[in-house]
């Protein structure tokens, strides 16, 4: 049921962290997996080159998304590679900031939201021609999203809004025969989780879960395969809280 063999997947982020193990997890399903990177072009070839020795087919393909035009340059070359066809967008790539509400400024706010909203937002809108009936879309949500963790507050307001995307991309998108869904991880032990890594932060992080111990990107990887195949074919407007239990 989770198979994806002959499906052509673009997984934004993929050069590290979940990005990379959901990569990895659905070219070994059987996808054909497009690595987008921004800046990480070395990690990028690694992922490629671990998915091709394992007998996968993969390409690496840059484009940064904090600018304006970011996901429209990405979509343009993704259409260029696959053609007609897209069966599963996603939008992984974000990032995070740990501040106060008085430590925020403008600029770390408009980031946030150009990476986290604004480029998911687009990268779908400009996708639209080669999306089709049984393209799957999976955006990247947060525990912070429906939890106070961590100071964090502009980083979840961003995760707030991918959970609301979610349902009215959904909505529009159901007479096509377009799924959309979200992942929404706890604590993972990433680079971009610096947190996860100290031992405050596990102490933490194992105090507000049901399953005692830190989750590893493999752990998410495998609920975007999911949603990802025809095992979730009638699953749509939901978010799937993958985070061990956190904060029952």
């Amino acid at each position: 049921m989770n198979s994806l063999t002959g499906k052509t997947a673009l997984v934004t982020g993929a050069s590290r962290g979940i990005g990379r193990a959901t990569a990895l997890a659905l070219a070994n399903a059987g996808a054909q997996v497009l690595v987008h990177y921004s800046s990480a072009e070395q990690e990028a070839e690694r992922v490629v080159a671990e998915i091709r020795a394992a007998g996968g087919n993969a390409r690496k393909i840059a484009a940064n998304l904090r600018d304006a035009d970011g996901p429209h340059a990405l979509a343009k070359q993704v259409r260029a590679v696959v053609g007609e066809r897209l069966d599963i967008l996603i939008a992984n790539a974000g990032i995070s900031k740990a501040a106060t509400i008085e430590e925020t400024s403008v600029a770390d706010f408009d980031d946030l939201f150009a990476v986290n909203v604004r480029a998911p937002y687009f990268l779908v809108q400009q996708l639209l021609p080669v999306l089709h009936k049984d393209s799957s879309v999976i955006l990247l949500s947060s525990l912070a999203a429906r939890a106070a963790v961590g100071t964090l507050p502009a980083y979840a307001a961003t995760k707030g809004a991918v959970d609301t995307l979610v349902k009215h991309f959904a909505a529009a998108l159901g007479e096509r025969g377009i799924r959309v869904n979200a992942v929404a991880p706890g604590v993972v032990e990433t680079d971009m989780s610096s947190f996860a890594k100290t031992d405050a932060g596990r102490e933490l992080t194992l105090g507000m879960q049901a399953l005692k111990r830190v989750a590893q990107p493999d752990d998410i990887a495998g609920a975007a395969v999911f949603l990802a195949s025809d095992a979730a074919r009638w699953i749509t407007g939901e978010t799937l809280h993958v985070d061990g239990g956190s904060k029952l």
